[in-house]
Formats: C-alpha cells, structure tokens, sequence
C-alpha cells in the first residue's frame, strides 16, 4: 500500500503552530514563560506522574457504570457515587483492571520504553494491530480497520476515510504525551494533535489538543480556571471547540450556582440540536463540554469533580477520567482521596500496586508502581532530548525544563490510499500531509506515467495511458533521509453511470430495521435505494446504501452489477464500501460474474481482488471507506456484478439479533 494522501485539505493542519503560552506558578516561585527554563524536582515530578495515572484509574473505574446513562437528564445529586457496581470487580482482580480509557496508554508507554519518547506513526500502528483485537470502537475501531487495510495514521484518522473522526476516542487514550512532556506546553499540544491524528480528524482531535496542554501545564500551575485559559490558547482559535469552551466559560459565569441549567444549555446545542451527520453521545466537542463544565463547577475539588464528571453524562467515564488524571497532576497523591484508591480492605499501596490487563492481547500484568517509574523515565528521556537537564544528587535531583519546546513529527512516510487516477482525466494530487510537508521531497528513480510530473510532493498533469508505473520517492530532513517505492496505477475512465439498467438483491433500504438497530452513523448517510453505486459520491449524506432487508437472521448472499443494452468489454471493476456497523456491513467473500451469451451468470477467470478482503470475519478489522480493485481477464457482456457472502454478525444489542446479514456499499466503478 502507498504513501500518499488524496485528502488535500482535509490533513491540513499544523502540529507545531501552537502560541507561546506564558505560565505563572503563583502558589511557589517558580514561572514558566518563553525562554526561561523552570525546575521541578525528580521527587515531585514523581509524585504528579503517580497521581496522573492513579486519577485515571480512579476516573475510569468510578465512571464505567455512569457510561451513556445520562443522556436526557443530567445524573441525580446524590453523592459521592461511589464506585457501586464495580468494587466486585476491584476485588475480583485484586487490583486496577484495564479498560480504553488507560489501556492504550499503558501501550504508548511500552513503545516509548521500545524506541524512545517520540515513537514514530509506523511504530505504534505495529502495536495497534498486535495488541488490539477485540474491544474497541468507533473512531478506534474505524482506525484498527484502516490499519489492517494497509493505512497508517495520519489517513486512519481521516474524514475522508474513517467516518467517526468526530468521536470522543482521542481525547481518552492521549494523555500519556502530555504528562511525559512537563511544563512543555506548546510540546504536548502539538504531539497530544499528532497522536489524535491516529483516528480522529478537524475538530474531533481539538479536545485531545486543549487537554494536552492542560496537563503539561498542571505541573507548574495549579488553578483550574487559568489551565482551561491555557488550553484554549493553545487551540485553532477560529475552531469550534475553541468555541465551545469560551461558551462552557460563559454559560458557568451566568449560572455560577446552577450546573444543572448550565447541562440543560449545553445538552441543547450539542447534543439535541446537533446536525444529524454528528450527532451521537459519544462527541468529542459534547463530551469535552461536559468535561469543562465539571472542571468549572468542581472548583478544584477532586470529589465533587469527579462526581459532576459522571452526572454530566453521556460517555462519563471517560471525562471522568481524564479530569481524574489531571487533578492528580495539579495536586499529587495528597490530592487524591485515600477511600478511592484503597477501596479495598486490606490494601495498603494504590490500587494494591496491581494493574491487571483484561483487555488488550499479550498486554502484561504490571505493577502500578513500575508503570509510574518507567513514565517517569520516558519524561526525563523527553526533558533532555528537547534541550533540558538533571542535576542534583541521588535522592535530590531536580529536573531544569525548556518549556519552548516544540514538537517534529518523526520523519517517515505516511501510508494511504492511491490516487484514482483515469486517462484523459486532470491529477493535483499531494503525497504529503501536513505533518511531513515541510521536509524535503524527490523523486529519484522510476517513471511516472506520461502526461504526469512530480515537484516538492506534488503530482500534476493528465496522464494519457493506462496501465501501471513503478518509482522511488525520497524524504529528508536535512540529517537523515528514507526511501519508498510507489506504483501507480492509471485507470481507464469510469463507464458505470452508463449502465442501463443496476441489478441488486435488495434494492430498497428497510428503514424500519434500520431504526431498529443501534447505528453509530447520523441517518442522513444512507441512501434510500441502491440507484447511488454509480453517482461518482463516495461519502456524505446520502451516499452509503445498506442492503437491510427483514429483520430475520438467515445466511444472505449480496450482489451488485450492471446490465448494458449493448455488450461492453470490461476487464476491472472497483467495489467501495460504506460505513460498517458493529452488527455487520462486510463481504465475507468476494467474486465477479457476468452474463454470457445464453443469458447465464458465470464466473470471471483468473480474478484477483487487491488488496485482499480481511483475513478475518470479526468486527474489529473490517475497514470503513476501503476500496477493493477487482481485475480479471476481459470479457465482453452485456451484464457484470460482484457477489458475495454477507456476514452475519452476533452483538451485543438486543434489537439487533435478528437483524439478517448485509453489505454496506457506496460506489462500484467498471473500466475497461
């Protein structure tokens, strides 16, 4: 798979365009401004790196069983919660027991014990598809997908690509880069965005960017008003959620009493009038609004904090977690209540100084104390790359920070999809994304088809033939330099939009079981009939058609074609695929057949299907928006589809048992 990018505009961000952000610690001596180095020592660096986790697991743990309860009504006032359903498991375990919101964070560290505080995208992809098989979802899920496509970040985060970008998944498995990046606030922001970029994209990273920078600064600046002030400077401040925390701001300074008619204000715009597309309670800018109105409300109490965290609802857990962590950054483990992380008689270190991995594939066992020391590692590792020192004797070191670092993507290329490209057909296509555009690009050997040239990542012209082309493309930086090679495939033009007729086994979308199910798209995505596999629209409202049928669950096969009054001799076809759900969307298998002189259905021959389906039926891997390039010898018909197996998917939802197998399809292109 290529490393290239056709979404132009949609990766076009800056990761180091972050304000200077001018700190002042007022409860020491210590001040954090642009190009004076601040210190901290080992000691206490320690101690906040050790809350931070153990807020997390505090926040997790007590949040799990408010997850997407509230979502008409804020939670009820009674508190403290507690940790109710979840001390049974607490016992059970012994211990902390891992979920989403600490796993993949447990994971980042373990690459950066690996290969050093700045893992590349290429390095934790690797780890994803290892570690991560099961239990994930949405934008995570979307991005697992794309990976096991042959994708890396940042294309497994894109609109154009992964349809739930927009979800809360970055803001709640990020904070690793923040607290490993202490006092560094522009740091932490620019790599908490390069991070998120791995399944999110636009605004939906924007969260993960304000809390990135909450959190470097935690440890110089304790007031929870000023770090909201600081996080929002560190935002694109014409960006949405920028917007929306200046609102949380507002809505909290007219009812400084009442967080409950500031949940009313918020749940209104965010949640009940949000537009169809990305409306959900999972959220990222929802769920970040909850998050700041707890933050405003709890007035830097950790309890009642981490109570408004749950009561705010929708996806709970995970603000309260993440808050959980950042009230332990600002205030150490003196902040953090004792009864929250010895729930358990008998314990005497947090947590039993037991982390138990219930979630992730060969993810070991750890020791809560060893995760914190091996974080503290990776911290010093980063203050030193970036410029800082350790002085001081055993016992007694302090850390010196240089809090104008920045931070540089490492240098790499970056795996996506091919250009579509036709003959006779304009190309402005770019290979770079916004994270490596400004290092230096080359080609340096092979041919680019005719009609076709390469300057500084760019490829312009009209290529005048089909067929397919091989060349390398260097990237430097000035210090060191990769090499990568790349083909090219140019199509013939498109001729489905003059098919005479569209064959389906289901050509009409049964939008009573749609409604029946639990859909994690806004309803305006799919299309009502089958008539949109050849409108040339590969996403958006409108464009993904589901063949649901009744609502029985029996073995389906699913085709798609054309029919032509006259014969055509088509010799590739190009099957697109919608957004896939947790209960099904998917081929299982994949085949070409075409109508012969009798008026029969038989197969193509030597048929190749590039790249191939997933090597597995499970949820977990199925790719949203993939493309599959089907080619076979030619054959002159008057009528082709591909056919297939759809797959049947148990879940966990009860409205969705019954549900038969179906393909989620967007587009299926024929050429020559």
């Amino acid at each position: 798979m290529m490393d290239i990018s056709p979404m132009k505009n949609n990766l076009s961000r800056h990761f180091c365009r972050f304000p200077i952000v001018v700190l002042i610690f007022l409860t020491g001596t210590l001040v954090v401004s642009a190009g004076k180095p601040v210190r901290i020592s080992k000691a206490e660096l320690h101690d906040k790196i050790a809350a931070a986790w153990i807020g997390q697991m505090i926040g997790n743990i007590y949040g799990l069983p408010h997850e997407n309860k509230y979502v008409n009504a804020p939670g009820l006032e009674n508190w403290p919660y507690g940790y109710t359903k979840n001390l049974d498991k607490l016992q059970k375990y012994d211990g902390a027991f891992s979920d989403d919101d600490t796993d993949v964070e447990y994971m980042y560290l373990l690459q950066m014990q690996q290969f050093g505080p700045e893992p590349s995208y290429a390095q934790l992809r690797d780890a994803w598809m290892y570690h991560i098989r099961d239990r994930v979802w949405l934008a995570n899920r979307g991005a697992l997908g794309l990976m096991h496509h042959g994708y890396t970040p940042p294309f497994t985060g894109s609109k154009a690509l992964n349809p739930h970008w927009y979800q809360i998944d970055p803001q709640l498995i990020n904070e690793i880069w923040a607290f490993t990046a202490p006092g560094m606030v522009n740091y932490s922001a620019g790599k908490s965005e390069w991070a998120a970029r791995i399944t999110s994209d636009d605004w939906g990273v924007e969260p993960t960017i304000h809390y990135g920078a909450m959190y470097a600064a935690a440890f110089f600046e304790k007031d929870m008003r000023k770090l909201i002030d600081i996080g929002l400077a560190a935002l694109p401040q014409n960006g949405r959620y920028a917007a929306t925390v200046r609102e949380m701001i507002e809505i909290h300074d007219r009812n400084p009493k009442d967080w409950k008619a500031a949940w009313k204000e918020m749940a209104q715009k965010y949640y009940v009038d949000e537009p169809d597309m990305t409306k959900t309670i999972w959220n990222a800018n929802l769920n970040g609004a909850c998050a700041i109105l707890a933050m405003l409300y709890g007035e830097g109490d950790f309890q009642r904090t981490l109570d408004l965290s749950c009561a705010m609802g929708f996806d709970a857990d995970n603000q309260a977690a993440t808050v959980a962590g950042l009230m332990g950054v600002i205030n150490g483990m003196k902040g953090l209540p004792e009864n929250l992380y010895l729930p358990v008689k008998g314990w005497t270190k947090p947590f039993n100084d037991k982390y138990i991995n219930i979630t992730r594939y060969d993810l070991k066992d750890a020791r809560i104390s060893e995760i914190i020391d091996n974080t503290v590692k990776a911290a010093i590792d980063l203050v030193l790359l970036k410029g800082g020192s350790i002085s001081g004797k055993p016992g007694k070191e302090v850390v010196t920070i240089n809090p104008d670092a920045v931070f540089d993507a490492p240098l790499e290329f970056y795996l996506g999809p091919m250009p579509v490209l036709e003959t006779g057909k304009p190309v402005d296509f770019t290979f770079y994304t916004e994270a490596n555009k400004k290092y230096n690009w080359s080609l340096v050997s092979g041919k680019l088809p005719d009609g076709l040239s390469f300057s500084k990542g760019q490829l312009k012209g009209v290529p005048a033939k089909a067929g397919s082309f091989d060349f390398q493309l260097q990237l430097d930086n000035g210090k060191e330099k990769i090499l990568r090679t790349f083909t090219l495939m140019v199509r013939t033009e498109n001729f489905a939009a003059s098919a005479d007729t569209i064959y389906a086994n289901v050509r009409q979308l049964n939008e009573k079981v749609l409604d029946s199910c639990w859909v994690t798209f806004g309803k305006s995505l799919y299309a009502k009939d089958v008539s949109v596999i050849n409108d040339g629209k590969i996403s958006g409202p409108g464009s993904v058609f589901y063949s649901l049928a009744a609502k029985t669950k029996i073995p389906k096969v699913d085709y798609y074609g054309y029919g032509w009054d006259n014969p055509q001799t088509i010799s590739m076809l190009a099957f697109n695929t919608g957004g896939m759900e947790e209960f099904g969307g998917w081929f299982t298998s994949l085949n070409v057949q075409y109508l012969n002189d009798a008026g029969r259905w038989v197969p193509v021959e030597r048929s190749a299907v590039n790249p191939p389906l997933p090597a597995s039926d499970i949820v977990f891997i199925q790719p949203h928006y993939a493309e599959y390039v089907i080619t076979f010898n030619p054959v002159k018909t008057k009528g082709i589809r591909i056919i297939g197996d759809a797959m049947i998917q148990d879940h966990w939802n009860k409205y969705t048992k019954k549900v038969s197998g179906f393909t989620s399809i967007t587009e299926l292109s024929v050429y020559h």
